[in-house]
């Protein structure tokens, strides 16, 4: 198996013990002694491909910023090891965050496995309280639903439980906490689950994509979320990644390409693709039969959904791919930072620069001063936290942030090459750009004198939600 960047423990050298049970359950001294090594991530990067060298064939997907975990064939039995617990996880670069995952990730790795399958999952608790796991979506034995309390006991700190269950039914699910929920998830306790198709050559595509929607409430300065928020996010991620830490889709021309979407935030989002037409092909209840699709160019996640989503990757370039919610396109956004745009403040920088030696007046024409100003002069942030609006290409400021990546479509990639390109070569003559002659002039109608009218009174909200 290719295991780039990961800690293997020495994974295969244990032999197998043949478990079975009805319920999720504790594991023994003497049985953790025989159970599948932890194999943990230790990069924030997109991996290569599990390419499976055990079990039944199947085409492997590619978890964006994140990875595959191997697993054992113990008599015939697909063995995983999951393990809860602390993990730092880069943001973004200059941008770290404390939160819970999954064999050192957060969100964990994805589980591959194939319809049929028999599966058996040890998850060790290294965290501070008791958890479980939900299979979210699966169908398998009430007993290993992992709701703790109601299917289970909960996994205490430091003890490891066994689920078991065959993998009955093909698609695109996910995996979480279904104890202190709202905690371990605000914490980053997730991951995603393929079934893939006992039969390799039902609905095939030549490039297969993964990522959850998650979000954060990190201040600047600090480094833990604040799990008590409700809608307020200031972070918005795709497997804890915000643009420009996500990494690109780098597809081949003409690929048929599947991206596989999972929401675990508190809100829906309209993940829009530029350039292509999609057809939204499977969810977390099965495939979409061809004759009930039809084309769109953005689709919308509810919470808890997940959706996958195909097109043909024939137009050259480099494709924004985003979140539709302006505001989840943004990093660490100040929801009560007041709107300065045409407010002349001439008059006002000598009297503030009394007080704030280093203000600078910014907001007047738009938000797009404060990248202007960064290009010109190294502007101080605050520790651990990120622009609000960022990234840079071939043509100067990207000005985005958060739900936001590309999808590179490139001629003449290798079959497993999923390395960035780098910028995409326009055909000459392809480029918007600026016109200099022969321009009509511009007239504009006098603005309302504001002194005549009805006077109305508006009461703005005290607080910024509803995400």
């Amino acid at each position: 198996m290719n295991l780039p960047n990961l800690n293997r423990r020495g994974f295969f050298k244990l032999a197998g013990l043949g478990l079975a049970g009805i319920a999720a359950t504790s594991v023994s001294k003497v049985a953790m002694a025989a159970i599948p090594e932890i194999v943990t991530a230790e990069s924030a990067n997109t991996q290569a491909p599990l390419h499976p060298n055990t079990g039944r064939p199947y085409n492997p997907v590619v978890t964006l910023n994140g990875w595959s975990l191997p697993w054992r064939m113990n008599k015939g039995v697909k063995e995983f090891h999951l393990v809860a617990e602390p993990i730092v996880r880069e943001i973004a670069p200059g941008m770290k965050a404390n939160l819970w995952g999954y064999n050192g990730q957060s969100p964990g790795p994805t589980i591959e496995v194939v319809e049929g399958d028999k599966v058996r999952i040890y998850v060790t608790n290294r965290l501070p309280e008791k958890t479980s796991v939900h299979w979210h979506g699966q169908r398998l034995p009430n007993g290993m639903d992992g709701v703790s309390g109601l299917s289970q006991p909960p996994i205490e700190p430091g003890k490891t439980f066994m689920y078991e269950f065959e993998a009955k039914r093909p698609g695109t699910f996910m995996y979480h906490p279904h104890a202190d929920e709202m905690l371990q998830m605000a914490m980053g306790l997730m991951g995603s689950w393929i079934t893939h198709p006992k039969n390799p050559k039902f609905m095939p595509v030549d490039r297969d994509f993964i990522f959850l929607l998650n979000a954060y409430d990190i201040e600047p300065g600090s480094y833990t979320p604040k799990v008590n928020t409700m809608l307020d996010f200031n972070l918005w991620t795709w497997n804890s990644r915000a643009f420009p830490g996500i990494d690109p889709i780098v597809v081949r021309k003409n690929d048929r390409v599947r991206i596989r979407v999972g929401n675990l935030t508190m809100t829906n989002h309209p993940i829009h693709l530029h350039g292509h037409e999609f057809e939204v092909t499977g969810t977390d209840g099965g495939w979409i039969p061809a004759t009930a699709r039809w084309p769109e160019v953005t689709t919308d996640i509810a919470v808890g959904q997940m959706r996958a989503i195909e097109f043909i990757a024939n137009e050259p370039g480099d494709w924004a791919l985003h979140c539709h919610k302006s505001h989840h396109t943004m990093n660490a956004m100040g929801h009560n930072v007041p709107t300065l745009i045409g407010i002349k403040q001439n008059d006002l920088i000598k009297k503030i620069g009394n007080l704030v030696p280093d203000y600078m007046p910014m907001g007047e024409t738009g938000m797009s001063e404060m990248t202007d100003m960064a290009e010109m002069m190294e502007m101080p942030l605050p520790e651990n936290t990120l622009p609000m609006m960022t990234g840079k290409d071939q043509f100067g400021a990207v000005e985005m942030g958060g739900m936001f990546t590309t999808v590179k479509v490139r001629q003449g990639l290798a079959k497993d090459d999923y390395k960035d390109p780098g910028f995409y070569k326009h055909p000459k003559g392809t480029v918007a750009h600026e016109v200099t002659n022969d321009l009509p002039p511009i007239s504009r109608a006098a603005p309302d004198k504001l002194d005549e009218g009805v006077e109305v009174k508006v009461r703005k909200p005290s607080v910024h939600s509803g995400h």
